[in-house]
């Protein structure tokens, strides 16, 4: 069993700066790859940004220059650096983590709400 613990959200003015946090805990045998989503009212949930075992990162275009992924291996944490917000920036945003533990599957973390007011 894995469970993820996401922090790090709240309220920032447009132009601010949040750093999100997921640690994954449980048995884990090995993690594949690690991203972030986020879903505003109204819409589907999208892909953020991702990071797969060998390093390779991929953004949505929407964040692309303005957010960072990145990861520590030894806490089995993924990290998204967001600079220069803004309020269309506003969504729950939620880690997901392809994990074999042994068995490959995904899992999800609780989400955290970011808000970018003017």
């Amino acid at each position: 069993q894995v469970q993820l613990v996401e922090s790090g959200g709240g309220l920032v003015q447009a132009g601010g700066s949040l750093r999100l946090s997921c640690a994954a805990s449980g048995s884990i045998f090995s993690i594949n790859a690690m991203g972030w989503y986020r879903q505003a009212p109204g819409k589907q949930r999208e892909l953020v940004a991702g990071i797969i075992s060998a390093g390779t990162t991929t953004y949505a275009d929407s964040v692309k220059g303005r957010f960072t992924i990145s990861r520590d291996n030894a806490k089995n944490t993924v990290y998204l650096q967001m600079n220069s917000l803004k309020p269309e920036d506003t969504a729950v945003y939620y880690c997901n983590v392809l994990v074999r533990t042994p068995v490959l599957k995904n899992y999800w973390g609780q989400g955290t709400q970011v808000t970018v007011s003017s």
